[in-house]
């Protein structure tokens, strides 16, 4: 496990330019190096270069890019969950905490593909998981089932976030064509050949659209069957 960087280490420094060096200016040059050119900017050097400091002094925040990227990773869940208070419906509550994660990750679509199977143990990510838990709990569920069914919970909004916000980090003509290929190539294939195709072709098209929601509901609506079944309702 990455041991933080004590706090007296991490105080506001200024650069060279005149810019109080921070862990949070860190952390948004670093979100908008990625954003402009993808997770290859993602250097000591280039982010020495956009703050106009030497390189070396970033050590006294983050003790290397890993670490850097555990802090963005962080930040967009930050950033997601910020405001974020659930009400008595913990099935509503989760939907809407799986809602904001993808929103972050579409905010950030070039960052999140490499953030999101991480553990950043930071105070947002922490801060999400009890709240998720909490949610289950409060659902009836037993901390042991609680714990797992977050797992799954929130791998699966992980995984679907994060394909999604891959296909947003796409050049443009790229997602065009992908697109394209549900409304032209999907559409003229033998029907002798494919007749599951052809019996929904009318309907294909809607296969080049994000799934995300789709998948959130139906593991909600098992995870409030499931809350059902144990309350004996």
């Amino acid at each position: 496990m990455t041991t933080r960087v004590p706090q007296e280490r991490r105080r506001r420094r200024p650069t060279r330019t005149g810019v109080l060096l921070s862990e949070d200016l860190i952390v948004e040059t670093a979100l908008r190096l990625i954003g402009e050119h993808g997770p290859e900017a993602l250097s000591v050097r280039r982010l020495g270069t956009a703050l106009g400091c030497d390189p070396s002094a970033l050590y006294r925040y983050f003790h290397g890019t890993d670490d850097l990227v555990l802090a963005i990773a962080d930040r967009i869940i930050g950033d997601a969950m910020a405001g974020f208070a659930p009400g008595d419906d913990w099935v509503a509550g989760l939907r809407e905490m799986a809602l904001r994660v993808r929103a972050g990750y579409l905010a950030h679509p070039r960052a999140a593909a490499f953030a999101s199977y991480r553990v950043t143990r930071r105070e947002n990510e922490i801060r999400a998981v009890e709240t998720g838990i909490a949610l289950l709990l409060s659902g009836g569920f037993t901390a042991a089932d609680a714990a797992r069914l977050y797992l799954a919970f929130i791998d699966t909004v992980l995984s679907h976030a994060a394909m999604d916000a891959a296909f947003q980090a796409l050049p443009r003509e790229q997602r065009e064509a992908d697109h394209r290929a549900w409304r032209e190539v999907y559409q003229g294939l033998n029907p002798a050949t494919y007749p599951a195709l052809t019996a929904v072709r009318p309907s294909l098209h809607t296969m080049g659209d994000s799934s995300f929601e789709e998948a959130v509901d139906l593991l909600l609506e098992a995870l409030a069957a499931r809350a059902a079944r144990l309350s004996g309702g």
